[in-house]
C-alpha cells in the first residue's frame, strides 16, 4: 500500500505557505548547477517551471512532443486568469478566492493547497505584466477584470478571448531566454513513453522521437510532469487532438498513485456536436456568460422556430430562474446539468435537440455592438468560422462538453507524487480543484505551480540527493524501461487487424460519455466495466497500425495513446462506481436532492481516492487521503 503523506504544514491557514518556505531545505547556489531536472511538457506549467528552475541555476532538460512549445494546449484557453487583486474594489480578497475555489470544487480539495493558490495568484499577474502580457485595461490604465462562474466579484484578468495564448507567449519567452543562455536544453518532437524508477525514486524517462522514431534514455536527479489533462478519453472534447494521458499513465504503472480519476469537468458553453465526422469540439469562452443570456423556449413546439420569432414571455432564462444569485454565471457543473435537464425535457434547440441559446441581444442593446465586439470579437469570429452564423444577429447555440479533468496523479503539498523525485504540475495533478474547477482557475494553477511553488519545493527533495549521484542511462532500470517500450511498440505493429485506431477511440468515447459522462448511475458504470475490457481485447486483436517504428508514424503514436485511454477509462469508471455520492462534476443520479443538486456523503467520501497500480490483470488498490477541513465548514453548495 502506498504511503500518502500530504506534508501539509501546521499552523493557521494563512501562515502555512510562508512557514513552509522558511522551513524546507535549500540547495546551495553552487550546487544547483550539479543537479539536472527533466521537465516533460512545455505549456504554462511546464514552460514556467523550466524557465524558473533554470533561472535558479539548475540544469534543465525540457521535452515537448510538439515542434514548438507554442503549440501547447494552454494556448487554447480563452477567457482569463483569476487573481485576488481587488482592482474593482468590490470586496475580493485572498480568502474570498480561496473560499470560492473550495466551494466551487464541492469541498473535495485540500484547504492548504487552495489557499496557497489564492495567495500566489496576486504574484502571477505582476509577473505576467512584467513579461509584457497585454492584459485588457480600463480607461484609466488599470488592468481590467470581468466576472466568471462561481464568484460574485470581478477577479478575472483577460486579453480579449486569447488569454491562454498571451500567457503562453510570456512563459515561452522566459523559456526561450534560458534556452538561449544554455541553461535549458529544449527537445521538441519527443514524447515520453516511460518513467524510470531507480531504488524507488524517479530518475529519468524514456522518449520516442516522433520524427525519427528513435528511443532515447534520459537520466536526471528529478522528473517533473506537466503534461495536461486526459479529457480525450471521451474522444470528443474541447482538448487538442494530441492531448493524452500517456505520460502520467506510464508513471501510474511505475507506482505513482492516480487521484480521483473520475472527476471530469463538463463545460456548459461549447458548440454542439453536429455529426459523427467531428474530431473535436470547440469551446466558447465562459467569459461570454458575462453579457450573454442563456435560454430555451418554454414550449417544446417552439424549439424549431427562428429564435427571433419567439417572444420574450415565451423564453425560459432557466439559469436566471433557478439560480437568481449567480444566474448565467453559475459554476460549470451546475450550468451544464441545468442545460442537460431542459434538453431532457424536450426543450433543446437545434437539429439534435441538444443545444441551448446564448443570446447577446440584451448586451448589444445596452452597450452597443462596438463594445461587445471589443470584448469578445475573436470569439464571435471563431463561432462564425465554425457555424457560418452571425452571433451579433442570432443567438449562439451551445451545449455542454468535456473540457477539463480535475483528477490526476496524487501529489503532496510540495507537488511531489508518492514516488520520490516525481513532481506533477498543473492539470496533470489532482490537487487544487476538488470535484469541479471554477472558470479561469486552470491558468492560475499552471503558472502558480511553475513559477512560484515547485521552484521552492523541489529543492527540499534535491537537498537530500548527493550532487552527481544520478544514475547512468546505461543502468539496468533504463534498459528495462526501454525494452518495455519496444515490446509495446512491437505488439502494436504486429497486430494483424483491419480497424484503424480511430474506430476504437470513437467507441471508447461513446462508452465513456454514455456511462461516465455528465450523469452516472450504478447500472451504467457496471455496464461500462463490462464493455471496456471487451473493447481492450478487441483493440489488441483487431487494430491495424501501418508503417514502422523507425520513422514518422502518427498511427503508431495514436495507437499507444488510445491503448492507454482504454485502460484509463476502466479506472475512471471504477472510481466513479466506488464513489457513492454526487459532488461537483461527479454526478451519480442516485445521489441528488429533490431539486436536482448534488448530494454529497462527507462522512464516507470526504477524502481523496488515490488508486495504486497492482500489475497487469490485477485490480488496482484504492488508497485514501482524508480531507480534514479545519478552517471551512463543509456544507451544501448554494448558488441560488
Amino acid at each position: 500500500m502506498a504511503k500518502l503523506d500530504s506534508k501539509i504544514p501546521s499552523g493557521p491557514l494563512a501562515d502555512k505557505w510562508r512557514k513552509h518556505k522558511t522551513e524546507i531545505k535549500l540547495v546551495n547556489p553552487a550546487n544547483k548547477r550539479k543537479y539536472e531536472i527533466i521537465v516533460v511538457g512545455a505549456g504554462l506549467a511546464g514552460a514556467s517551471a523550466a524557465a524558473t528552475l533554470a533561472e535558479l541555476g539548475y540544469k534543465v532538460k525540457s521535452f515537448v512532443f510538439h515542434d514548438s512549445p507554442r503549440r501547447a494546449h494552454s494556448i487554447a484557453a480563452q477567457g482569463g486568469i483569476n487573481a485576488a487583486k481587488n482592482y474593482q474594489n468590490d470586496g475580493d480578497s485572498v480568502y474570498r478566492l480561496f473560499y470560492d475555489t473550495i466551494k466551487g470544487g464541492d469541498y473535495r480539495a485540500r484547504e492548504a493547497n487552495v489557499h496557497r493558490l489564492a495567495e500566489v495568484s496576486v504574484n502571477i499577474i505582476d509577473q505576467c505584466v512584467a513579461q509584457g502580457v497585454p492584459f485588457a485595461r480600463e480607461y484609466g490604465g488599470l488592468l481590467a477584470n470581468r466576472s466568471f462562474g462561481g464568484a460574485q466579484v470581478s477577479r478575472t484578468f483577460y486579453a480579449r478571448g486569447q488569454t491562454g495564448q498571451q500567457l503562453l507567449l510570456g512563459a515561452y519567452s522566459a523559456l526561450s531566454r534560458m534556452v538561449g543562455q544554455g541553461a535549458v536544453e529544449l527537445f521538441t518532437n519527443e514524447e515520453m513513453t516511460d518513467l524510470v524508477v531507480v531504488n524507488g525514486q524517479a530518475k529519468g524517462i524514456i522518449t520516442r522521437n516522433l520524427v525519427t522514431g528513435e528511443l532515447r534514455r534520459w537520466a536526471a536527479d528529478a522528473v517533473i510532469l506537466a503534461t495536461g489533462g486526459y479529457g480525450n478519453v471521451f474522444n470528443l472534447s474541447t482538448y487538442a487532438r494530441g492531448s493524452n494521458v500517456t505520460a502520467i499513465w506510464r508513471a501510474y504503472k511505475r507506482g505513482a498513485c492516480f487521484g480521483n480519476p473520475c472527476y471530469t469537468q463538463i463545460h456548459p458553453t461549447c458548440i454542439p456536436v453536429t455529426g459523427d465526422y467531428q474530431s473535436k469540439l470547440t469551446l466558447m469562452s465562459e467569459s461570454l456568460r458575462n453579457d450573454g443570456r442563456i435560454w430555451v423556449p418554454k414550449r417544446k413546439e417552439d424549439c424549431r422556430k427562428d429564435p427571433a420569432s419567439i417572444a420574450e414571455e415565451d423564453r425560459d432564462y432557466y439559469l436566471e430562474r433557478m439560480y437568481p444569485s449567480f444566474g448565467n454565471l453559475a459554476p460549470r457543473d451546475i450550468a451544464s446539468r441545468a442545460a442537460k435537464r431542459v434538453c431532457d425535457e424536450g426543450r433543446g434547440i437545434g437539429e439534435t435537440g441538444l443545444g441551448v441559446y446564448l443570446d447577446f441581444s440584451d448586451a448589444i442593446n445596452r452597450l452597443g455592438e462596438p463594445a461587445v465586439r471589443e470584448r469578445y470579437g475573436n470569439l464571435f469570429d471563431i463561432y462564425h468560422e465554425i457555424t457560418n452564423e452571425n452571433a451579433y444577429k442570432t443567438p449562439m447555440r451551445i451545449y455542454p462538453a468535456v473540457h477539463y479533468t480535475m483528477g490526476g496523479l496524487w501529489v503532496d503539498y510540495n507537488l511531489m507524487s508518492n514516488v520520490p523525485g516525481l513532481f506533477v504540475l498543473g492539470e496533470a495533478n489532482f490537487s487544487d480543484h476538488g470535484a469541479n474547477r471554477l472558470g479561469a482557475s486552470a491558468l492560475m494553477q499552471g503558472l502558480a505551480d511553475g513559477y512560484f511553488v515547485v521552484p521552492y519545493t523541489i529543492g527540499d527533495y534535491l537537498a537530500g540527493q548527493k550532487p552527481g549521484s544520478r544514475p547512468s542511462p546505461d543502468a539496468p532500470e533504463f534498459k528495462e524501461a526501454e525494452a518495455n517500450v519496444r515490446a509495446m511498440t512491437q505488439r502494436l505493429l504486429s497486430a494483424k487487424g483491419t480497424q484503424p485506431v480511430s474506430h476504437f477511440h470513437k467507441r471508447l468515447g461513446q462508452i465513456m460519455w454514455n456511462y461516465c459522462g455528465m450523469a452516472r448511475t450504478k447500472e451504467g458504470l457496471q455496464k461500462a466495466l463490462q464493455e471496456l475490457p471487451k473493447l481492450r481485447e478487441e483493440f489488441w486483436a483487431s487494430v491495424k497500425v501501418p508503417g514502422s517504428a523507425d520513422t514518422l508514424n502518427q498511427a503508431l503514436e495514436n495507437a499507444g495513446r488510445v491503448a492507454d485511454f482504454i485502460e484509463l477509462g476502466e479506472l475512471m469508471c471504477l472510481d466513479a462506481l466506488t464513489r457513492e455520492e454526487s459532488c461537483g462534476g461527479h454526478f451519480r443520479e442516485e445521489y441528488q436532492y429533490p431539486d436536482g443538486e448534488c448530494k454529497r456523503d462527507d462522512e464516507k467520501f470526504g477524502h481523496v481516492a488515490a488508486w495504486e497500480f497492482q500489475g497487469v490483470g490485477q485490480p488496482p488498490l484504492r488508497n485514501v487521503e482524508p480531507l480534514n477541513y479545519e478552517f471551512v465548514k463543509m456544507s451544501v453548495r448554494n448558488y441560488k
